[in-house]
């Protein structure tokens, strides 16, 4: 029970950062509904394309939080600045790369086939959401710095003063306030951008000023560290890190083509759809900081060279991430009725928004226990440095299995009903693989650092 404790101490702070994250993502949405129905059936498909790109570099730099917490587990306190410094390289990096896709989107809004009234504002959120893209990067390398020492409580904090500006932001620049006119879809995307600016601007600053500290603490230790393992290290973290932001990256793309499929079912059940998915964001959220705990808690471990205990360590995870997620799920089918008025804009729509918006409630509650052991454990191994296997497995399962199945359900039975059904199958198969790579896997073996 004592290690459980532990687990969840270390785990609580970035379970409600995510929560946190979902429920600002939740605000914001609502407050869409409300500006017009065009707005909420744009921010879903805007905000995935954006995020495809988005998060493969955002993954990738929070990857040096991994090497963080394997140095931390070793003892080493120049790895750990290094890890930081090589983090804020990738972002800058990220930051070029981010701003030459910009044009992309548009060629895909519209490829989609939208209204054209949908593609003017999917255009507006995402080209805002992709020129700021780098403060979301620069906000991983700083918080990865601070988790992977195991210092999730001051990440929460930042994450918590961020999100609260961007739900103020929000109000003011999504309706007008005085002299600030109303942007719409626009607003919010600014909105988005102004809270990840001040959350890496923070974060940095407490990193920068705890690694002068500490430098000056081993001064002797920092100067016996050549520039050749710096580089070494800066390429290690290339290395592994790319993987987990293809991954990240593939499993967003694929369920963006999901959602762009959706999107030619019909207007009202586009809109459940979406209203449906951000309910779905609001459950999982928690899940992806119980999947950091746990790739932290792996991670320190393997630095420790304790593979054994790493692996107890992301079975304790697990157990706590599925006892929430019963819970919450049991609360959204139970609720759903006042959950989905809030995005409810048309009063006559009323009654089939209601009915679908069950059906799909089901369906999402069906796969969340298998979804939450797939997330968490995907987390655990990319701790351990298998990153490598949660990008093929993802590659496999996503564009060999269920897009190939999307694609037939379309052509046979175009209801979102049975579009939402391939995705119960697909988590399926997901959690099958990861749960077996874990239990027998060679991620024990894998050693990140010396």
């Amino acid at each position: 029970m004592k290690k459980y404790l532990e687990a969840f101490r270390l785990a609580w702070p970035l379970a409600l950062g995510m929560a946190n994250n979902a429920v600002m993502q939740f605000v914001d949405r609502v407050f869409l509904a409300k500006e017009s129905t065009a707005s909420l059936e744009a921010v879903l498909p805007a905000a995935i394309v954006a995020s495809v790109f988005v998060c493969f570099f955002q993954s990738a730099v929070a990857y040096s939080g991994t090497f963080v917490a394997q140095f931390h587990g070793a003892g080493d306190s120049v790895g750990e600045r290094r890890s930081f410094f090589g983090g804020l390289w990738l972002t800058l990096a990220s930051a070029v790369c981010l701003w030459c896709l910009i044009p992309v989107g548009g060629w895909v809004f519209n490829l989609a086939g939208h209204a054209p009234e949908i593609v003017v504002r999917e255009k507006s959120y995402y080209d805002v959401v992709m020129a700021g893209g780098f403060a979301l990067c620069g906000q991983m390398a700083a918080s990865g710095y601070f988790t992977g020492r195991g210092q999730t409580r001051l990440v929460f904090a930042v994450n918590l003063a961020g999100n609260a500006l961007n739900v103020l932001l929000d109000w003011v620049l999504i309706f007008g306030c005085g002299p600030v006119p109303a942007c719409g879809i626009a607003g919010a995307a600014w909105a988005t951008v102004l809270a990840q600016l001040f959350q890496m601007a923070v974060l940095c600053l407490l990193a920068a000023r705890s690694c002068r500290a500490e430098a000056r603490r081993d001064a002797r230790a920092w100067r016996s560290a050549s520039d050749e393992d710096a580089r070494s290290l800066f390429f290690k973290m290339i290395r592994y890190g790319v993987p987990a932001g293809v991954y990240a990256a593939l499993n967003l793309l694929s369920f963006a083509i999901f959602v762009l499929i959706t999107g030619k079912v019909g207007d009202l059940a586009f809109a459940v759809s979406n209203a449906a998915f951000t309910v779905n964001y609001l459950l999982i959220a928690p899940i992806e900081g119980f999947a950091v705990a746990g790739g932290i808690l792996v991670g320190q471990n393997m630095g420790a060279d304790d593979p054994r205990e790493a692996g107890r360590a992301g079975n304790r995870i697990v157990a706590l991430s599925l006892l929430y997620v019963v819970v919450a799920s049991a609360f959204v089918l139970a609720f759903n009725r006042p959950i989905l008025d809030l995005f409810l804009s048309d009063a006559s729509d009323a009654a089939a928004f209601h009915e679908l918006g069950f059906s799909l409630f089901a369906l999402m509650v069906a796969w969340q226990c298998f979804d939450t052991v797939d997330v968490v454990l995907s987390g655990t191994l990319k701790g351990a440095g298998d990153t490598h296997f949660v990008m093929v497995w993802m590659l496999v399962c996503a564009f060999g299995a269920w897009l190939p199945l999307v694609f037939a359900v379309y052509a046979w039975r175009p209801t979102m009903p049975a579009l939402w059904g391939t995705m119960v199958a697909y988590v399926v198969l997901m959690f099958a693989g990861t749960v077996w790579r874990w239990l027998w896997g060679p991620w024990r073996k894998i050693r990140l650092i010396a």
